[in-house]
């Protein structure tokens, strides 16, 4: 039997047992069909729930199913049913029939069930292997031999071009008719592109035309499992900007490489788990910071060399260069103050990792067993210091942070830090301490990560959340749970998520919060307001409120 096991892992936190309440009902609704794969979208409204033969889209209002359909009643040549892809940007679903070389790809309207199109024409594709352009109303889809422009809503061809290999990465659109777009290899298409060459190509919509094609520096990829693309393109004042491991600018008319200040480094700091087939880390190394003209970006000379730089965004021209920073691993921070650059060496960095395991039941049979794991780890070395942002020197380096680090931000004058077992105020210009307040009587066990929140700090513990004033670091309320994994904050509300999917949904102004404990193979999903949990559970959609 097949067993999908949906785990996003977050980190756990509460506010007092006294406090404890189980999340509430909105709806409930049970299928004609078990669910074996699911989906949500918030900005369109409405869930899905599916088996290898059926699919059904529910409203995420009140749960009512808007339609419900076998597959070979919707695509007539669709046989079986080996994968399915929904493209909620695009309003579609692809299912396919996979045969060796002999794949059958069907679109279907996500929100009606009607059937769109159907092809044998593209074979091997996957979700990283079809990007929908929205300003184009188009997919670009890639093959071993090229990329093709295809019309959403009738699968007809407006152009196919060769010269660009591997997949889409990133894109920007030019309203006077071209993409800039830079390609990738991903991993479980990677035999499929001998011969792959690092490529930044700017494209003629109407036709494919490739204008020019430059070479970029770099590992492009997405994120493992919530598939967010890490490179990101920019055009401004007739420059092309690429920021990816550092900025790269080209010339947007001719392509011409300007100047770059970027790196090519393995940035998996962390082994990954068991059986992983897709895994990253991610904000290893911080993002460069614009500040008017100026650029500060950190240089990953290796492994063991790394530097801060200063640089003209008009002209590339380097304007100074930091002291090296040895050793370190991983600069997930670095912010900037006034006249003062504070870096952050060390701490926690996001993983992810998508998991697949085959295991054999005593009676004989098989089942798989996958996971979809978004979960964080603490990198070392740790440290915070700071550099005069006109020249470069270091101006100071603390020595409290030696032995643990959560993050750091700015406010005012001050960064603001923590150890793990102390939060810290320090005056960014000279490092002294503002305040230093033991996080102990927070009773939430070694802090992971600190949160901005109007006034307050949030701690977020391994075993709780509290709340702090940013003023004098005064501790204002706390609340002690389960161990778990952060999962991200909406407004006023943390959300957490254990292994096992039991949920707790605080609210940071009281730190009081409301749980769901999950039944074993279920799977959940957190809206993006942090208001609503989802959960599909063998036949039955409920959604429950977190407030």
């Amino acid at each position: 039997m097949k067993k999908i096991i949906h785990s996003l892992v977050f980190l756990f936190t509460c506010s007092g047992l006294h406090a404890q309440q189980e999340m509430s009902e909105a709806w409930s609704t049970k299928l004609d069909h078990k669910i074996e794969n699911n989906g949500l979208s918030d900005s369109k409204g409405f869930c899905y729930g599916s088996s290898d033969k059926e699919f059904s889209f529910v409203s995420n209002g009140d749960g009512k199913v808007v339609w419900t359909k076998r597959f070979k009643d919707i695509a007539k040549g669709i046989n079986k049913v080996d994968e399915q892809i929904p493209m909620w940007d695009a309003n579609v679903l692809f299912v396919f029939d996979r045969k060796m070389g002999k794949d059958k790809t069907a679109c279907i309207d996500l929100t009606t069930g009607e059937f769109l199109w159907m092809t044998d024409k593209y074979q091997d594709l996957t979700d990283e292997s079809i990007i929908y352009i929205p300003e184009l109303e188009s997919f670009a889809v890639t093959t071993k031999t090229a990329v093709t422009l295809i019309k959403a809503r009738t699968g007809e061809e407006v152009w196919s071009t060769q010269k660009f290999k591997g997949v889409v990465g990133a894109y920007t659109y030019m309203k006077e008719g071209y993409l800039v777009m830079l390609n990738y290899k991903p991993t479980l298409l990677a035999s499929l592109f001998s011969g792959f060459k690092n490529q930044i190509v700017k494209i003629n919509v109407k036709n494919g035309d490739v204008v020019w094609d430059e070479t970029y520096i770099g590992i492009v990829e997405k994120k493992a499992v919530t598939r967010e693309p890490l490179p990101y393109i920019k055009v401004e004042n007739g420059k092309v900007f690429l920021f990816m491991n550092g900025i790269q600018v080209y010339d947007y008319n001719t392509g011409a490489k300007q100047w770059a200040a970027a790196f090519d480094a393995d940035q998996n700091v962390v082994s990954p788990p068991s059986h992983a087939r897709r895994f990253g880390c991610y904000g290893v190394v911080a993002e460069p910071i614009i500040s008017g003209n100026d650029v500060y970006v950190i240089d990953m000379l290796g492994k063991k060399k790394q530097y801060i730089k200063k640089y003209d965004l008009n002209s590339g021209k380097l304007l100074w260069t930091s002291p090296e920073i040895p050793d370190a691993k991983a600069l997930p921070g670095m912010y900037l103050a006034g006249n003062t650059v504070v870096l952050q060496i060390g701490g926690m960095v996001e993983c992810q990792a998508y998991t697949w395991e085959q295991k054999r039941n005593p009676d004989g049979s098989t089942e798989i067993l996958e996971r979809w794991m978004v979960y964080h780890r603490n990198v070392k070395p740790y440290g915070v210091q700071a550099y005069d942002a006109t020249n470069g020197k270091q101006l100071w380096e603390s020595e409290r942070f030696k032995k643990g680090i959560t993050n750091a931000f700015v406010s005012g004058n001050n960064i603001i830090v923590c150890s793990g077992k102390a939060l810290y105020a320090l005056d960014v210009t000279s490092g002294k301490e503002t305040y230093e307040v033991d996080l102990k009587p927070d009773d939430v066990n070694l802090a992971q990560k600190i949160l901005d929140y109007k006034d307050k700090v949030i701690v977020v513990g391994e075993k709780g959340v509290a709340s702090h004033n940013k003023s004098d670091g005064k501790m204002v309320c706390s609340g002690r749970w389960k161990s778990g994994e952060f999962r991200g904050m909406y407004g006023s509300t943390l959300l957490f998520e254990r292994d096992n999917s039991d949920i707790a949904a605080y609210d940071v102004e009281n730190c009081k919060f409301k749980y769901y404990d999950a039944r074993k193979g279920s799977t959940s999903k957190l809206s993006n307001d942090g208001k609503f949990v989802y959960v599909w559970e063998k036949k039955t959609i409920s959604k429950l409120s977190t407030q």
